[in-house]
């Protein structure tokens, strides 16, 4: 009986640390993916990710860079699709799926540390090794495309025929020659329903993203004020949004993933916004260490529960929203005043007078007079 292949004994290995998917390409540079990239940063579709520039592009696409006499990349994918469901209510806000486990980027990064020590063992022979998990100028969904893990999907994620395109993506570049796998022969068709169905249009293009009217930009990485046009669009999006993903016909048979590390914490998924409002920096930091939320930071996530309410017309939200009108943060004030001006009514306009006479800050004092301004439109 023929011995397993030594590309074989390192899929094996990866499945028993609990990756779902494990594939194999070569270190050739992604020249094609570098070109589409610098066009996406020249048309403007990067801005607000100051840290996404064409020297990077050009460093994440040509794996000789990240390690020296890079040959192979061992890509990995794990499932974080939960079983659980939730009901939605009025006084709660959506967290994306991928936030309601532990941060992926520890878990993922400690089992491919583990993966990465004991290669060796299989191959013979002393290895080097660098380990991605979105977190360095590495080309993730270009390895996972062309190790045949998935193909890109045009909401610019990866999907693959069993776990759909919930899953985390990891890498392992290595300086060892290691037969590759080919590419899946698939794609998206005709289908646009992804494109279609983005609230805010933020979908430009088949495979284009525009990261300024993303939701999942818009309540993670921007920190500033959200732009007053999208903030109707975000409903009661808190952090990130799985719209495009929903909607996708290749996820309705995803598989759920198995790592208990990514099942859904209790309450994650639709925290209560009032409760947001009211959370100081410790209790903030005790309730989502160890979680991909932090992110956000509190004056975000208030920021976004502040949208949140707005968009839900639930007038009982109008008393904590006066009261975040005082938030050390100026833009939480701001997004507060908004949400005032949404809900309108006596009560709002009442409150947003009284911190128009306290408020010094032009930006805030200028949300304030919008919404005041809405809310005498209004009567």
């Amino acid at each position: 009986m023929s011995q397993p292949k030594v590309e074989e004994k390192i899929k094996e290995l990866g499945r028993s640390l609990g990756f779902d998917l494990v594939r194999i390409t070569t270190a050739e540079p992604f020249y094609s993916d570098e070109s589409e990239s610098l066009k996406r940063v020249r048309d403007g579709h990067m801005d607000g990710l100051s840290w996404y520039t064409e020297h990077r592009v050009k460093k994440m696409n040509r794996p000789y860079l990240l390690l020296e006499r890079a040959r192979s990349i061992i890509s990995v994918g794990v499932s974080y699709l939960g079983s659980e469901t939730e009901s939605q209510k009025l006084s709660t806000g959506k967290v994306s799926k991928y936030a309601r486990g532990e941060d992926y980027h520890s878990v993922i990064k400690s089992k491919l540390s583990e993966f990465r020590d004991l290669l060796p063992g299989i191959l013979k022979k002393n290895v080097n090794a660098r380990i991605f998990v979105d977190d360095g100028p590495m080309n993730d969904k270009g390895a996972a495309r062309r190790s045949g893990l998935g193909w890109m999907g045009k909401n610019t994620n990866i999907l693959t025929p069993m776990y759909g395109s919930w899953i985390f993506l990891g890498q392992l570049i290595l300086n060892v020659e290691l037969e590759p796998d080919t590419p899946l022969k698939k794609n998206c068709g005709n289908c646009t329903q992804c494109i279609d169905d983005c609230p805010t249009g933020a979908i430009v293009a088949p495979y284009v993203i525009d990261n300024s009217k993303c939701i999942s930009y818009l309540t993670i990485e921007l920190k500033g004020s959200i732009p007053v046009h999208l903030r109707t669009l975000m409903g009661d999006w808190i952090f990130g949004c799985d719209i495009c993903q929903d909607v996708c016909p290749v996820n309705r048979k995803a598989k759920p993933g198995n790592l208990p590390e990514f099942k859904q914490r209790p309450g994650f998924s639709t925290p209560t916004l009032v409760e947001i409002l009211n959370l100081d920096q410790e209790e903030f930091s005790n309730t989502y260490r160890g979680t991909p939320i932090k992110r956000a930071k509190l004056s975000g996530l208030k920021r976004n529960a502040c949208v949140a309410l707005g968009n839900n017309g639930d007038k009982s939200a109008i008393k904590p929203l006066a009261g975040v009108l005082y938030d050390s943060s100026s833009v939480v004030r701001g997004h507060a005043a908004w949400a005032l001006g949404q809900l309108g009514g006596r009560e709002s306009e009442n409150h947003l007078r009284q911190a128009l006479l306290d408020e010094k800050e032009p930006e805030a004092r200028s949300e304030i007079e919008a919404a005041l301004n809405r809310i005498s439109i209004g009567k």
